[in-house]
């Protein structure tokens, strides 16, 4: 039974995978990259997307226990340039991105987690009510290998995240967070350093 849904499974993925990249041809997909349902993706034909080999994305509450809100919805503008590392993995994430975004290798990101390059909106009243997209302000993201982030936190435009950083569950992420250290809270602040094994 167990060689018969593991089966299932990498067929599943094999096909999924087949269809994105037929679907998005401005996308490089990696090998085995396991697909737990099917996730949403936007991305603009002048769009750049890489995703490493063996990344992970869940998209249903079927064996992930996390209680998903949604599957995961990847959205990529014209010339934004999305990147994710190795071995990575996602459950129902929010990706937006207008410039730049690099995820690493080696990234864990729980349940419901959002990452946003831009405010999506002016901050002036009179550019909101004009709907005037030259005011929206944007700014590229880099998170490093071997970060975790916690379930239902949130990750803004300009932020870079250092290498086996944590970011605990519910965080909002507006600043520079150094390699090695556990952040929290909204606004996220430092809470102590990475213990070392």
């Amino acid at each position: 039974m167990n060689s018969l849904r593991t089966y299932s499974i990498h067929l599943r993925d094999t096909v999924v995978t087949a269809y994105l990249r037929a679907r998005f041809p401005q996308a490089h997909f990696g090998k085995g990259i396991y697909f737990d349902g099917l996730p949403t993706l936007i991305l603009a034909r002048t769009a750049q997307v890489r995703v490493g080999d063996h990344a992970i994305f869940r998209n249903t509450t079927k064996d992930n226990p996390v209680g998903l809100f949604k599957k995961c919805s990847i959205a990529v503008t014209e010339n934004g340039e999305l990147r994710v590392g190795h071995h990575s993995g996602f459950s129902g994430v929010s990706i937006y991105c207008t410039t730049r975004i690099v995820i690493g290798s080696y990234v864990n990101c729980g349940g419901n987690v959002s990452i946003w390059d831009t405010d999506f909106h002016p901050q002036e009243v009179d550019a909101r009510r004009r709907h005037d997209i030259s005011k929206i302000k944007n700014a590229p993201i880099t998170i490093g290998d071997d970060v975790f982030i916690g379930a239902q936190s949130l990750i803004l435009k300009g932020v870079s995240i250092g290498e086996g950083a944590i970011i605990a569950a519910g965080s909002v992420v507006t600043k520079n967070v150094p390699a090695r250290e556990i952040w929290g809270g909204n606004p996220a602040r430092l809470i102590k350093k990475v213990p070392h094994v």
